[in-house]
């Protein structure tokens, strides 16, 4: 009777181990990925920019700042604070001088009423756009080619053309050759053409770059502090270095509801 107790105790412990064993081992759904969300997703060529620059922390924010010099051939181009909601809806900037031009989401004014309208309606949108091009490289109206690799300094890096839709922003007919830095994924540089007020074949005469570097991180969102504008071509990428734009003071900020609204002594610009 003591033998066949003792057998039962045996057997019952090397039950228990075994049971305890199998326990142990993990269970991976879904070919083993182990969560069961199914593999990653496969982001596209602008997708992956802006996820590098962290797009969703950016748009989190309800508007950013900051202080824009701005030199072509030797000059000063332009010298102002700069500020934008994330939506780019909302647009001001303040120039040295006192004036000011403002973008309310439907029209552009400067102000005071004395101010020069030249040019204005240019820089309320250029700059804007090219500060905050890394996060809306994916709003809508924007289409892409298939990335390819493109020479641009003495280096080929990831690049692929971006044109718009029709009735997409100020410069429908506008095109960007846009080039990621391999390494760090962010944006490298950006070929341009400007059509706002000439045709496009015009403007395909004379295309231009910027190359972005001296990034920065804000609030875990990388800016580039210093732009270098190049004439460019397809085949052979950078040419000649014709401007430069420092940023700097770069903030994050709440507006008041009326921050972008166009103030009583105004001037509509229309073109």
């Amino acid at each position: 009777m003591k033998k066949l107790i003792a057998l039962f105790l045996i057997a019952s412990i090397v039950s228990c181990k075994n049971s305890s064993e199998e326990e142990k081992i993990p269970v991976e759904p879904n070919n083993g990925i182990g969560d069961g969300a199914g593999p990653p997703q496969v982001l596209s060529f602008s997708e992956n920019i802006e996820e590098a620059h962290n797009k969703t922390a950016f748009q989190m924010k309800e508007a950013v700042s900051l202080d824009l010099l701005l030199n072509f051939g030797g000059s000063e181009r332009l010298k102002a604070n700069l500020a934008m909601n994330t939506k780019s809806t909302g647009i001001m900037i303040k120039k040295d001088n006192g004036s000011r031009i403002v973008f309310d989401g439907n029209q552009v004014a400067v102000t005071p009423d004395t101010s020069a309208t030249e040019g204005a309606r240019f820089d309320i949108f250029t700059w804007q756009y090219f500060f905050a091009m890394p996060f809306k490289l994916t709003d809508p109206g924007t289409v892409w080619e298939e990335s390819t690799m493109r020479k641009l300094d003495s280096l080929q890096y990831p690049s692929s053309k971006l044109t718009f839709k029709s009735n997409t922003g100020d410069s429908p007919d506008d095109w960007y050759v846009v080039y990621q830095d391999e390494e760090t994924k962010l944006l490298k540089a950006a070929a341009y053409i400007v059509t706002f007020g000439k045709e496009r074949s015009k403007a395909e005469e004379n295309p231009h770059a910027i190359v972005y570097s001296d990034y920065k991180t804000v609030e875990n969102i990388s800016f580039a502090t210093t732009w270098s504008f190049h004439n460019w071509d397809e085949e052979n990428g950078l040419g000649d270095k014709i401007g430069e734009a420092k940023i700097s003071n770069i903030q994050f900020f709440q507006p008041e509801s009326d921050y972008f609204q166009i103030p009583e002594n105004s001037k509509e610009v229309t073109k």
